[in-house]
């Protein structure tokens, strides 16, 4: 049985981090479609199109504009996208950052290996997991 491609909306300010992420998926077995966004504006723009709703966010906290938890508590407030699963990928192992995007509802809080093997690592995990899950299926 084929694997579904997962779409994925990736928000993430940095250039650098943008192309490392795309080159660790480049590594990944599996088959993934990402969408990017600079910052949580324009993520929410993306997210206008109706018809086009990613399978998983995966989400930078320190951005420009709106930073992440504002972005959050807009999606996890809109009944139509409040139930995409939304992972913090970011540097920042503030424990009040990461409690305050739990209590939002976040699916998952990881943060950004200085390695570049770790971070293909913990982004294959974090990719095959929502793969395999029900919910995107849904």
């Amino acid at each position: 049985m084929p694997k579904e491609k997962i779409s994925v909306l990736f928000i993430e300010d940095d250039v650098i981090e943008t192309m490392k992420m795309h080159r660790a998926v480049a590594k990944i077995d599996g088959d993934y479609f990402i969408k990017e966004a600079k910052n949580g504006e324009e993520a929410l723009t993306i997210l206008s199109q109706k018809d086009n709703l990613p399978n998983i966010i995966l989400l930078d906290l320190n951005m420009p504009k709106m930073n992440g938890i504002e972005f959050l508590t807009i999606l996890k407030n809109d009944e139509r996208l409040k139930s995409i699963p939304t992972i913090v990928l970011t540097t920042s192992s503030n424990q009040k950052d990461m409690l305050t995007c739990y209590e939002i509802g976040i699916a998952g809080y990881v943060l950004k290996p200085l390695k570049y093997e770790d971070y293909i690592l913990r982004l294959e995990r974090i990719l095959s997991y929502w793969s395999i899950n029900e919910l995107i299926k849904l």
